[in-house]
């Protein structure tokens, strides 16, 4: 018999309160057993029905859903599933809201009606049963810095090595963790994808960019890889890399989604196995599903070194199991480590000639 998982929403709207668990309800296992229209009522219905996850609107009267996140993560440990707005402020909220240890976010349509809500079922429905899973296993919580860094203009070299990461639930904090740690003069190009929705993108690299010595940036076709850049890759694209005589540059495009996503890890790391073979590195961190698992494979075959987030620093251990579990990974390291781990591996190689951003 499969294990209820028990639901409160939070939002001020009726018609979200109405249609959210119309959604939910639609995968037999996960049940409403409550809704509430701002935080102060959302408190009470918690201590009266102790619910296994939340859903939380950001925007509502009285108590908001930031001082809302901060009781719950506080006083009763529940992972919290933000439904975020569609736009620019909605986006900022959401990754302070991330910060203050939200377990994920889901993107409300830009117009709220039933049919278009459908665009979000699969993904919150995934999301409720992995937050719900993830209550079982205690881990360490990352401790992260905001400090702003000053970066001085520069020429940054074309990179011999590439590091390919894929990731998904988790990612935002992990990511920073990690990036943080690397020096300006990082010798390797790091293109990664995390997945998330479309008009997020951008303001995550930009709010990297500010607390990391490497330069950080959204993805746009024929951006250089260069020693020290991170390219995110934009919501709803693909990424893939090039490696041509004068230079090895991004490339975007809008195929299909790939297990599901757009963008996927394994259209990334198969191109990086084609084209870098053991001049680069494979990483899969936390995240749920499979993403990645097969492309890392074929990194792997082609000389690469492939690295797996190991299972007690994963938010959900899904996408890192999957290829560990089927051989692809060939050193499973620790979130703590793993910003040693990609630069002690990625000094091997020295960067070539000089290129001017």
């Amino acid at each position: 018999m499969k294990q209820i998982i028990r639901t409160l929403v939070v939002d001020d709207s009726a018609l979200m309160r109405k249609l959210l668990p119309q959604i939910i309800e639609s995968e037999g296992s996960i049940q409403v057993v409550g809704t509430a229209m701002d935080g102060e009522f959302a408190l009470k219905k918690i201590e009266e029905l102790r619910p296994d996850v939340i859903t939380l609107d950001l925007e509502m009267p009285r108590m908001d859903g930031m001082e809302t996140l901060k009781q719950i993560t506080r006083r009763f440990g529940i992972p919290v599933i933000v439904v975020s707005a569609h736009t620019t402020e909605g986006a900022a909220a959401t990754f302070r809201a991330l910060n203050q240890g939200a377990f994920d976010f889901v993107a409300k349509p830009k117009d709220a009606l039933s049919a278009h809500m459908e665009e979000i079922t699969r993904d919150l429905i995934t999301k409720i049963r992995a937050a719900a899973m993830s209550r079982l296993v205690p881990r360490k919580e990352i401790q992260l810095s905001f400090e702003r860094v000053q970066k001085a203009s520069k020429v940054r070299p074309l990179a011999r090595k590439i590091i390919a990461i894929g990731i998904s639930t988790g990612g935002p904090n992990s990511l920073q963790y990690v990036l943080a740690q690397l020096p300006a003069d990082f010798p390797a190009s790091i293109v990664i994808v995390q997945h998330m929705p479309e008009g997020f993108t951008e303001l995550f690299a930009r709010r990297l960019d500010e607390c990391c010595a490497v330069d950080v940036k959204e993805a746009q076709t024929g951006d250089l890889l260069l020693a020290g850049r991170v390219l995110i890759c934009p919501g709803n694209k693909h990424v893939k890399v090039r490696r041509m005589p004068q230079a090895s540059v991004a490339i975007l495009n809008d195929d299909s989604p790939v297990n599901g996503h757009r963008p996927s890890a394994d259209p990334l790391f198969y191109s990086v196995a084609a084209e870098f073979g053991s001049d680069s590195i494979g990483v899969l961190m936390t995240g749920m599903g499979e993403d990645g698992a097969e492309g890392l494979g074929a990194m792997r075959r082609a000389g690469a070194l492939t690295i797996a987030q190991d299972e007690q620093s994963s938010i959900v251990f899904g996408m890192p199991r999957a290829a560990i579990e089927r051989g692809y990974a060939m050193r499973v390291v620790s979130l703590d480590a793993m910003a040693n781990a990609l630069q002690i591996n990625s000094a091997a190689e020295k960067p070539r000639a000089a290129t001017k951003v």
